[in-house]
């Protein structure tokens, strides 16, 4: 028989092996390539961001970081895959206002629950929504919008990221504020639905100014109007909503990147303090200017709770305007 301090002794050295291995494993971090994910389609707000920080942090920690593009039912295939994967830091996801926030607060049985299943690395940056019109149509400005919204048989056609997205929620609820419908054209991402506003086979587009920019630039899609509480810098002669006189609509998206619940504290840290670094390097920091996007720099407990706020902010909004999707 083992005597009680044998055996204790037993368990700390046993305890010492386990938190050696795990050190070891941590000063390893990473041996092989990172997926970063990202449930939508190329070409949106979300996309664009991935690609703009995965090199940096390959460089940074010296081993690949792979974006995947998983898009699907609004975002949920791609973060479920996520969320069901190994909490070894090697899958990842960038995510978003739709994934995180406010796919799974309108959903009627959401895959998974955003402040449980899966956990912040840490913040990127924040981005107003815009509405804008195809250039091939007959809506140039806010009181064509208006007039057509409010006295043509035939509803608008607006398109968005998915159901569930931030796109959806924003347009939902603009909806419910003027008193209007809209012909809600769901995709599987900004990218094709930005084609489609372009091409003219949709009215308009409700979309991060992230992925609009190129296409407003070059003339092609018109914007209307914007979700921020003032106008952005990149857009200063388009007027915000509350301009306008649509009362409490303001919107601004976030993105973020996310591991599922598990990943060890030690990887946690490393993962964080590469995103950091990466978003403090001249190069990605003029790309995220010439996109309209806001730095985030809080620290990654705060940016949780910001998280986990939005989530409840998203689901009392859904709520209100009675908005469920069946994803």
């Amino acid at each position: 028989m083992i005597s009680i301090k044998k055996a204790i002794a037993l368990a700390l050295g046993c305890a010492s092996c386990i938190g050696t291995g795990i050190q070891a494993q941590t000063e390893d971090f990473p041996k092989q390539p990172i997926k970063l994910i990202v449930p939508w389609a190329p070409g949106g707000n979300v996309d664009i961001t991935a690609r703009a920080v995965a090199p940096a942090m390959s460089e940074i920690l010296g081993q690949q970081v792979v974006v995947e593009n998983k898009p699907g039912a609004g975002g949920f295939i791609g973060t479920t895959g996520v969320v069901r994967s190994p909490p070894d830091g090697y899958t990842l996801m960038l995510g978003s206002s739709g994934s995180i926030s406010v796919g799974p607060a309108l959903a009627r049985k959401p895959p998974y629950d955003p402040t449980k299943d899966l956990v912040a690395i840490g913040p990127i940056h924040s981005v107003p929504i815009v509405m804008s019109a195809s250039a091939k149509g007959n809506i140039k400005n806010f009181d064509d919008f208006k007039k057509k919204a409010t006295t043509s048989k035939d509803l608008i056609s607006i398109g968005s990221a998915g159901n569930g997205s931030s796109q959806h929620l924003a347009l939902e609820l603009l909806a419910l504020r003027m008193g209007i419908k809209l012909n809600h054209i769901p995709y599987k991402g900004s990218g094709p639905a930005l084609n489609d506003v372009v091409g003219g086979q949709i009215d308009m587009m409700m979309d991060q100014l992230t992925a609009s920019i190129s296409h407003i630039r070059n003339g092609t899609i018109i914007p209307i109007a914007q979700t921020g509480k003032t106008r952005s810098p990149l857009l200063p002669n388009v007027p915000t909503f509350g301009e306008l006189g649509i009362k409490d609509f303001e919107m601004v998206t976030y993105t973020g990147i996310f591991g599922p619940t598990g990943i060890s504290q030690p990887v946690l840290d490393k993962l964080t303090e590469a995103l950091k670094t990466t978003l403090t390097r001249a190069d990605v920091k003029e790309r995220f200017a010439g996109l309209g996007v806001d730095i985030i720099t809080v620290d990654r407990a705060t940016f949780q709770q910001d998280v986990n706020k939005d989530f409840a902010n998203s689901q009392a909004i859904g709520k209100a305007a009675n908005i469920v999707i069946n994803e």
